[in-house]
This record gives C-alpha cells, sequence and structure tokens, in this order.
C-alpha cells in the first residue's frame, strides 16, 4: 500500500482505488461553478439534494489559475478517509483515540528542501494579488468571496509559545488581505488573538493548505479532548507513527507546515476589523455545515498576508461547506472524544459512536451501548450525559442496543419505532449552550431562548430496557457463506 506522507502521496493512493478518485480536464469556473459541479459528484451531507457520496474529483484547467488543479471532497466519504488512515471505517474513532493517548511531536526541518516553499511570492512583489496566486472557489454565487475553507491555521500563545493549530472560515478580501471568522470561545487561536490584541502586537499566523490527510482530521479536535497548550499535529503524528514536519516561514515568526501545497504567511492586525461581505454585499458569508448559508460577520479580525509560497504546480484542496467532507472531519474527532470520556467513566459499555452526516458531524451522535447487567439500566443516559460533557456542541444523542448498527440509519430508525416510547425515554436539556450556527437556536424561533446558541439538548433513548430483553431479540437467520452463491458482490 502506498504510505501516505503529503497530499500527493494520499492520491496516488486512490488512483489505485477503483471509485474514489476522478480528474476533469474540463475548463471550470472556480465560482460557484466548481462547487456546483461537485454537488452532483459526491458532495454528500447536509447539501441540498439531490446530491450523493462519491470520489473525490480533481479540477486540472481552472479559469484564471493555469498552473494549479482543485481538489475536491478528499474526505468526502468515510470509507476513503478510512483508507488513507490505513483501519477500516467503523473503527475510525478508535484510531483517533489511541492518537490522542500516544501523541508524537511535530518536528522542525532545514529550509534547504522545503517542498512548500518552492515557488515564492512575496507581499511586497509588483502585482501580488492573493486572489491570483490562491484559486479558492467560492460555494455559491451568493458567498461574500473565494473562500480558503481547507486552511490549516497554524500559531502560537504569545505568552507561553504554545502552538495549536485549527481550521476557519477565511474570505479573500483584497490582493494582501483575508478576514479570519471564529466561533466565540471554540478555538485556540482565538485565545492567542486575543492576548495578542490585547497587547497591542500582530499573531503571527501560517496557513497550511493541501497537507495530508491524517492532519487536516487531527486539526478538528477540540476541548476537552485537545484543551488549551494541546498541540493537534502530535495526534497526527501518532496516526502516522512519523512527526509531522514543520519548516520556518520566510517573512513571519512562525511555522507552516513543510510538505504542504500552498502556504500563506500572514499577521492577524490588532484593532482591524472589516466586514466580511464588503465586495459583494448580499449579506451572506458562505454555506455552512448545518445546509444553510451562514450570515456575513459586520466585524471580523484581518489577516495581512506577508507572503504566499506553493510547490510547483500546486493543488489548491477545498471543501463544501455542509458537505460529508465536513461530516468526517469534525464528526470523527467528535467519536474519539466521546468514546474517550464515557469508557473512563464506565469501561466495556460503549461499543461504538457515529457522529451522524444528518448533524454535520456535530449536531447528532448516535451511541451504541451494551447493557450486561441489572445495574447498566440507566448508564446508557448517563454516557449520553458524558457524551455532551465531551462535545459541547451535540444537540441530539439517540442511544442504541449492541445488536443495532448505529452506522446504519435504516436500523437506527428502527430502533426509534420499535424501542422507543417519546414520553418515557425522552430527555430533555433545556437552556444548555450549542452552537450559533444552528438557526433554530435563536430567540426568534424559540421566545424562551435567553441567547443565539442556546438550545435543548435532547436524548432519544431507543435501548430495551434490562428486564424486557429477551422479549425484543431480533429473529435469527441461518448463519451461511455468502460468497459461495453471489462471489461478484464480494470482490
Amino acid at each position: 500500500m502506498e504510505k501516505v506522507v503529503d497530499l500527493r502521496s494520499a492520491l496516488e493512493l486512490l488512483k489505485n482505488v477503483p471509485g474514489q478518485l476522478i480528474e476533469t480536464n474540463e475548463p471550470v469556473d472556480p465560482h460557484a461553478e466548481l462547487s456546483g459541479v461537485y454537488r452532483y459528484i459526491g458532495a454528500g451531507g447536509t447539501v441540498k439534494r439531490p446530491t450523493k457520496i462519491g470520489p473525490a474529483m480533481v479540477f486540472n484547467r481552472v479559469k484564471g489559475h493555469d498552473d494549479a488543479r482543485v481538489l475536491i471532497g478528499l474526505l468526502a466519504s468515510r470509507e476513503r478517509v478510512a483508507l488513507m488512515l490505513n483501519t477500516k471505517p467503523d473503527r475510525l474513532g478508535f484510531l483517533l483515540n489511541e492518537a490522542v493517548k500516544n501523541p508524537i511531536d511535530p518536528i522542525v526541518v532545514s529550509n534547504d528542501h522545503v517542498k512548500a516553499q518552492e515557488i515564492v511570492h512575496y507581499a511586497d512583489d509588483p502585482g501580488f494579488d492573493i486572489r491570483k496566486l490562491i484559486p479558492a472557489p467560492t460555494n455559491t454565487e451568493e458567498d461574500a468571496g473565494p473562500y480558503v475553507t481547507m486552511g490549516m491555521c497554524y500559531a502560537s500563545d504569545p505568552e507561553t509559545g504554545e502552538s495549536d493549530i485549527t481550521i476557519h472560515r477565511l474570505c479573500l478580501q483584497s490582493k494582501d488581505e483575508m478576514s479570519m471568522y471564529f466561533v466565540p470561545g471554540a478555538r485556540h487561536l482565538g485565545v492567542f488573538r486575543e492576548k495578542a490584541e490585547k497587547a497591542g502586537k500582530p499573531l503571527p499566523l501560517s496557513i497550511s493548505i493541501g497537507v495530508d490527510p491524517a492532519i487536516e482530521i487531527a486539526a478538528c479536535f477540540e476541548p476537552p479532548t485537545t484543551p488549551l497548550g494541546f498541540n493537534e499535529l502530535s495526534i497526527a503524528g501518532a496516526i502516522r507513527n512519523q512527526a509531522v514536519e514543520l519548516a520556518s516561514c520566510l517573512t513571519i515568526n512562525e511555522k507552516a507546515i513543510a510538505n504542504a501545497e500552498y502556504v500563506i504567511e500572514g499577521e492577524l492586525i490588532p484593532g482591524k476589523r472589516v466586514r466580511e461581505d464588503q465586495n459583494t454585499n448580499t449579506g451572506k458569508a458562505m454555506p455552512e455545515f448545518p445546509g444553510y448559508t451562514g450570515p456575513a460577520i459586520a466585524e471580523l479580525p484581518v489577516i495581512k498576508v506577508k507572503a504566499v509560497t506553493h510547490r510547483t504546480n500546486p493543488i489548491m484542496q477545498t471543501v463544501i461547506g455542509p458537505s460529508e467532507e465536513h461530516v468526517n472531519m469534525a464528526g470523527i474527532p467528535t467519536e474519539a472524544s466521546i468514546l474517550q470520556m464515557v469508557e473512563r467513566a464506565m469501561p466495556g459499555r460503549l461499543l461504538n459512536v457515529y457522529a451522524h452526516p444528518s448533524g454535520g458531524g456535530k449536531y447528532m451522535a448516535v451511541l451504541q451501548f451494551k447493557k450486561s447487567q441489572p445495574s447498566d439500566e440507566g448508564r446508557q443516559r448517563q454516557a449520553a450525559l458524558l457524551a455532551f460533557s465531551a462535545f459541547s456542541e451535540l444537540k441530539h444523542i439517540m442511544i442504541v442496543d449492541e445488536d443495532v448498527d448505529p452506522f446504519d440509519s435504516n436500523d437506527v430508525m428502527w430502533a426509534l419505532n420499535t424501542r422507543y416510547q417519546g414520553d418515557v425515554d425522552t430527555v430533555f436539556l433545556p437552556g444548555v449552550r450549542c452552537h450559533p450556527l444552528d438557526p433554530s437556536q435563536d430567540p426568534a424561533y424559540n421566545p424562551a431562548l435567553k441567547d443565539k446558541g442556546i438550545s435543548c439538548k435532547t436524548i432519544f433513548d431507543c435501548t430495551v430496557p434490562y428486564h424486557l430483553k429477551d422479549k425484543f431479540k431480533r429473529a435469527e437467520f441461518k448463519e451461511v457463506d455468502p460468497r459461495r452463491f453471489a462471489p461478484e458482490l464480494f470482490e
């Protein structure tokens, strides 16, 4: 099997697996058209129907960007993510959980042969314009501008020097400025920025685009699993059993991923803000993971770009906001966080977790729980409460028994229909902080809500009461080897 160390080796791996990667030489406009095409090919997730889960796609001819290609949908299939991380789809949460427990810190390499710096464009070069250098698409025709949606933002705490990596909504605003959206209270880089701004100093920041998919998944862990000061690059190192290589930036005092396709070097400017849709005045930002277009923010922090470096014939990587790609990036770390929290409290009872696509990987989780003795009754709900603690942005949890496949929505719905009574199996937790991008979490929708982002979290307990388990046994079928009768289906 091809060893994956960067984006290009990941693509080489996928080329050898039927149905996982396609390319097109048809010219495509990065403004809305590229995402419009992929909506039908393989976006999935909460994207407006019709859509489906399909292959990753490379556009080789992008209008206005002769020397670049654009990749979309790399992580938009759980099967594909498992393939690139060398595990099985239903074991991804366990893989990441083990990686969190056994981190391998990144290392800094010499700048002599850094792939990400093969070609260098400085901001003071004549004609420098990030909009011409970076083929960042828009998801729709209403977007506030071209967005970098798969940029690994790397910065360091100005007081402690501890570094962290996260993914943010980054809009190209002018030839050398980008806006940066921070979900309130949810990102470590937000703490770094606030500290630097309080001191009146810029915060150096690198944005690495087109990297090893293990880094993209690891970057999506959140507290309490990875507290402030925990560098998620160490999780990617553990997944690969090899330290992530960083290189010193050329214009700022920060590091970047050495084998990235693109690196944007810049600084978050203290006190400077910009209206996100200043160039379009649509009032819209871009489609977000719940499936709706997010509103443009009136005042966002500004990154002043100092340089753009990239590999020869670089590959720009992008994502459709509500796609299955977001589901996997956000959801698989969520699964790992829940597995870790519950296993610590009640070992051996939580068999698996699935962050369901309908919640964008954030809002909904299915917990597969095993009751082995009478005293386990009620613990399934305790596990759900722990899951809410492990991942604060969860809104709905469905709990199913060990004979229900949490990854099969039809099976989960079967449990809801035959092992659930709304008046006795529903637990409401009103007035709890969740996620501001859910449009139903708004006082205009529910006047009882005190603030936007406050939700009623709900547990749907679709497990059979322990004393009735014998009454709810599924029909047993004879065990046979189907390969004898239909070998072509199992090749």
